[in-house]
């Protein structure tokens, strides 16, 4: 493994920032954040990142011990990768951080978003006060891809994993749910182009993508003449 870099720093910061800190490493964990995925998951999530760095950052991850490899039991028998408990505990860090990245006045336009990082998007995003009354159990289905959302009590809970008789299955891609749950894209414009079905509680459905609030950016200052 090359060797780690070090800021000969003794705060906490520094020292995550010697674990995590590398070019596509937080990436990656939020690639992991929802559940083990195959080399060729990840890699699909981070199309811009190249195989052999992505090898190495997963590499580098494992020996400090924030993610693991492991075989899958038959029939599958693959090998995955996954968060270890350690590397879990990272995530509350990732959606603050999210949060804070979302008021940049330079945030990007355009660009790739996987469908981990639009869930841990809902996460970080999810507004209690919009959800006042409103609760319920949807499948999300971007591709092959499925979670398990549940707003209950002005809380949500996304997930990667089947769901037992959801009030709504939503289909979609990222890109266009984006468009629904922050660019005021509505359901039936989607409809129309054929890039949203909705299976079950229409209603409902379209009341799920009103939970969601991005905050203000800042405004940059200006640097006095």
């Amino acid at each position: 493994m090359t060797k780690r870099r070090t800021y000969n720093d003794v705060c906490g910061l520094a020292h995550a920032m010697e674990l995590v800190g590398e070019r596509w490493a937080l990436l990656v964990i939020r690639e992991l954040a929802f559940g083990p995925k195959r080399f060729t998951g990840i890699r699909a999530g981070l199309p811009s990142a190249s195989p052999n760095v992505l090898s190495q950052r997963l590499r580098e991850l494992e020996a400090v011990g924030v993610i693991r490899r492991r075989k899958l039991a038959p029939p599958a028998g693959s090998w995955v990768y996954e968060l270890t408990e350690w590397g879990q505990a990272l995530e509350p860090t990732l959606r603050e951080f999210g949060r804070w990245a979302a008021r940049s006045p330079i945030f990007p336009d355009h660009g790739n978003m996987s469908c981990d990082a639009m869930a841990m998007s809902m996460q970080t995003m999810f507004d209690p006060g919009a959800a006042d009354g409103v609760s319920g159990l949807f499948e999300l289905v971007f591709g092959e891809d499925r979670f398990r959302v549940e707003v209950t009590e002005g809380e949500i809970d996304v997930s990667r994993t089947e769901v037992q008789e959801p009030m709504a299955v939503i289909e979609t891609t990222p890109e266009v749910w984006v468009g629904l749950i922050y660019e005021g894209l509505s359901a039936s414009e989607a409809e129309a182009a054929g890039n949203l079905k909705i299976t079950g509680d229409r209603a409902r459905a379209i009341a799920l993508t009103g939970l969601f609030t991005l905050p203000e950016p800042v405004e940059l200052e200006e640097v006095p003449a």
